[in-house]
């Protein structure tokens, strides 16, 4: 089967053998999966990965040895496989599993390819009235409702998310749901139009508001962006940290500490939330597709990703 192969941070198109699903596993064919930001980074070096990289798909079942019913079934999957007998899955943290692969990111192929495996626990079914374009994003989608999961956000907190990107875009949608007053800090008139139109209020770098904030999301990707989210917090207020990039943090501690700022590390979510919102038409991503590729044009794909101003870029096998 044809794969998108990352091997020593360089991609290449690589034919390998369509996988055989372990115990407990599922052979999916892949019918549609997105590049995202995490996808890029790994190219950089963010994270000693080798293998095929893709974590965001919709598939659909065509082997399940220990599930055949479930053969069939339209799908979308949870990226952490974990052990579920380690102590961190004991207490109930499985994402943060002491022995957990992770599709496309850690130890297990990700869904570049025509087929992957995942373990039957981690397959969702999607709901009829979500589309494969819309099912596609519940896994950025959980991500950005794990900020939800973290923090009780309320109508009346001042919210502050830096960074308008393929997460950040998001994580403005899930937000602006729950009342509170939001702001989003843009660069790009690409970005302000996709917010402003969904009622989003957004300002330019120079209008941060100073000290001013209970809570800040940093979502851009770089370091400048965290610079900018310390500076609106406000004393005793929150932090929710959703980049991954190669690179180092310079982080004054001694300030965190001094204005008892709350740093919170967000990653994965929950898709059954994501889903329903998508089901419900409170969130429809599809906006957010700039283009498509047959997995065949996969180098292809990954260079229009990396422009400037592009957020989603679809590969189908």
């Amino acid at each position: 089967m044809n794969s998108i192969w990352l091997q020593n941070n360089q991609i290449s198109l690589r034919e390998v053998p369509i996988p055989t699903p372990p115990l407990g596993e599922a052979l999916v064919r892949v019918r549609l999966a997105g590049i995202c930001a995490t996808d890029l980074e790994l190219v950089k070096g963010y994270y000693p990965y080798n293998g095929i990289l893709g974590h965001e798909f919709v598939g659909e079942i065509v082997d399940a040895p220990d599930a055949p019913p479930r053969v069939g079934q339209r799908v979308v999957g949870e990226i952490n496989a974990v052990c579920g007998k380690c102590a961190t899955c004991k207490r109930g943290n499985p994402t943060h599993c002491e022995n957990r692969t992770v599709l496309g990111i850690a130890n297990r192929n990700g869904a570049f390819a025509e087929y992957t495996t995942l373990p039957l626990e981690n397959l969702i079914p999607v709901p009829d009235a979500v589309p494969d374009e819309m099912a596609v994003f519940t896994e950025p989608l959980a991500a950005a409702l794990e900020i939800q999961e973290q923090v009780l956000i309320k109508p009346t907190d001042r919210v502050l998310l830096v960074g308008a990107g393929r997460l950040g875009q998001l994580i403005a949608y899930t937000l602006k749901l729950t009342g509170c007053d939001l702001r989003v800090v843009t660069r790009h008139a690409s970005q302000r139009n996709l917010l402003e139109g969904k009622g989003v209020a957004c300002i330019h770098p120079e209008e941060l508001p100073v000290r001013k904030m209970d809570l800040v999301v940093e979502a851009t990707g770089s370091p400048a962006g965290f610079e900018l989210a310390r500076k609106a917090v406000r004393p005793r207020g929150t932090v929710v940290l959703k980049s991954t990039y190669a690179g180092r943090l310079t982080l004054d501690v001694s300030a965190v500490v001094v204005d008892e700022i709350t740093l919170i590390g967000s990653r994965c979510g929950p898709f059954a939330p994501a889903l329903r919102l998508m089901e419900q038409g409170l969130v429809d991503p599809r906006l957010l597709i700039n283009a498509h590729y047959p997995l065949s044009e996969g180098i292809a794909a990954f260079a229009c990703a990396e422009q400037g101003g592009v957020f989603k870029v679809l590969l189908r096998p």
